[in-house]
């Protein structure tokens, strides 16, 4: 099998981190959130931005499914992990844009809340999956609440599914909408924006804005964990995802 997360950290000042499974549309598995961890260990404090990028035509479709409808211990696993890179990724001294084509659904849609910014295109699809599918967005709803506000964020998380791209920008969920075959442009460009800031400077502010948003608490983000999970693990949803998935 390839490398699930590649990483170019040839530039001084800008890394990308690409999830690579794209004939999968990048599920978040077990194994790709521990090859991201590994990226972002060699990555260390160089680089200043980082970019979030998805092979293919996806940038990430969601949990995978295979670990979603295994045993409890691979479901809890999978939701802490998922978690704890979350946070890793909110938690960075570089500033981090999550490039998003295609789709970012259910731990897609985690890497791109808990970035700090985020570009997409009007067609893509940005949420969780269908409410009929019985999974639970809870691990994604302190994120959401963050950036959109606790009404509109009660109103998805309840709702369940996606929205498109330009839905997700005109909500305040994307901060940059641009056609799709202009994302990397638009990407390499904010990142050299950025770029232009110092770089003390620009790391004291995020860690800074990291407080006053509470994004350094676990606390909440345990129990969104655990929440998570444990609708994940009922018999109710595994029962929902066989009668939709099969046995």
């Amino acid at each position: 099998m390839p490398d699930l997360v590649l990483l170019d950290a040839s530039n001084d000042d800008t890394a990308i981190l690409t999830f690579n499974r794209p004939e999968a549309r990048n599920p978040t598995s077990i194994a790709l959130l521990d090859g991201i961890d590994r990226a972002l260990d060699e990555l260390g404090d160089r680089t200043r931005v980082l970019i979030l990028r998805g092979a293919g035509r996806s940038f990430c479709s969601g949990l995978d499914l295979a670990e979603v409808r295994a045993d409890e211990a691979t479901i809890r696993t999978l939701l802490r992990r998922l978690s704890e890179v979350m946070r890793r990724i909110r938690r960075l001294p570089a500033v981090t844009i999550a490039q998003v084509q295609g789709a970012a659904i259910g731990g897609g849609f985690g890497f791109l809340a808990a970035s700090d910014f985020a570009i997409t295109h009007p067609e893509s699809k940005v949420g969780y999956p269908p409410l009929k599918t019985c999974l639970s967005p809870a691990l994604m709803a302190p994120w959401l609440f963050r950036k959109i506000g606790a009404s509109r964020a009660r109103a998805m998380l309840l709702t369940g599914g996606t929205i498109s791209g330009s839905e997700a920008h005109a909500a305040g969920i994307v901060t940059h909408l641009v056609a799709l075959d202009e994302l990397d442009d638009a990407a390499d460009e904010l990142a050299g924006h950025l770029c232009e800031g110092g770089r003390y400077a620009m790391s004291a502010m995020k860690d800074f804005l990291n407080e006053l948003d509470d994004s350094l608490s676990d606390a909440m983000l345990d129990r969104a964990q655990h929440v998570s999970a444990d609708v994940i693990a009922c018999g109710e949803t595994q029962e929902k995802l066989r009668e939709l998935f099969g046995a």
